[in-house]
C-alpha cells in the first residue's frame, strides 16, 4: 500500500491501529505480525498493560517501508 515513512499508507494504517491493533499491519499485507499484535494487545489489556502493544502497533503502521523489489 505505501511506499515510504508518512506517506498517505502509512497514516491510513497508523489510524486503523489506533482504533483496533493489528488492523494497519493488516492493511499493509503483513497478516502474522498483526495477528501478534491483536492477540497480545487483547490479552495484555486484562493486566492494563495492552496499551504497549496498542502504541507499538501505531508506530510500527506508521514507519513501515515497504522493501524494494
Amino acid at each position: 500500500m505505501a511506499a515510504s515513512p508518512g506517506s498517505t499508507g502509512n497514516v491510513i494504517a497508523a489510524l486503523a491501529s489506533f482504533f483496533i491493533p493489528g488492523l494497519g499491519q493488516l492493511l499493509q499485507g503483513k497478516v502474522f505480525r498483526a495477528l501478534i499484535m491483536f492477540v497480545l494487545a487483547s490479552v495484555l489489556w486484562i493486566f492494563l498493560l495492552g496499551w504497549v502493544i496498542h502504541l507499538w502497533s501505531i508506530i510500527d503502521a506508521a514507519v513501515f517501508k515497504r522493501p524494494a523489489t
